[in-house]
């Protein structure tokens, strides 16, 4: 992938590593893609560096509830900071990292509570509080999004995919089976060490 200049989104999409909801990832290699429904991704870049990664975060803050450890995962608050401190232990400096965006639909309507508009508005909050400068975005609408980042170059595609029930279904399917695996991987039995 030395000349990126001819490459299609397409292109990129074929040999993109793939995020989950919750995930993040920092490439020097490859482009990162994931799949959005109500989610946001955020693609930070160092241009200095020609260094980047993407996360996807279900959630904007961190929820109450008995699953605690899945929403910490799962939270803008933390996959923010995960994203921006694994860029810093590569040699990125906070001062020089630029911002896209992406997500926030609202892909079931039936559900009142607008998490994409509540995970969109937390993305903007975020950067700007943070003093990122948010370059380009892609945000809320009755759309799902395939996301592509080429961490290489700073550049990313996005493709909005009009929302039918199997869109919607796809989206949901994907999230909560995350959530599931995280659930199950919580439930995995400690193993008690005795001492004598």
């Amino acid at each position: 992938m030395n000349d990126l200049t001819h490459q299609t989104g397409k292109d990129f999409e074929r040999i993109a590593r793939n995020i989950n909801p919750g995930g993040w990832a920092i490439e020097t290699e490859r482009p990162i893609s994931t799949l959005l429904g109500s989610c946001v991704a955020v693609c930070l870049y160092d241009p200095k560096l020609k260094l980047g990664g993407m996360n996807h975060f279900l959630l904007p803050k961190l929820t109450n509830s008995a699953n605690s450890d899945i929403d910490v995962i799962m939270n803008g608050d933390y996959s923010m900071e995960v994203l921006v401190n694994g860029l810093l232990n590569k040699g990125a400096q906070k001062s020089r990292l630029v911002a896209k965006a992406f997500g926030g639909g609202t892909i079931v309507s039936s559900i009142n509570m607008d998490i994409g508009g509540r995970n969109s508005a937390f993305a903007h909050e975020w950067l700007e509080r943070e003093g990122i400068p948010l370059v380009a975005s892609d945000f809320n609408g009755p759309w799902s999004r395939k996301v592509v980042f080429v961490p290489q170059n700073g550049d990313a595609f996005c493709r909005r995919i009009p929302t039918t029930q199997a869109s919607a279904d796809m989206v949901a399917k994907a999230e909560q089976e995350y959530e599931r695996s995280l659930a199950a991987q919580k439930k995995e039995p400690v193993k008690k060490i005795e001492l004598f």
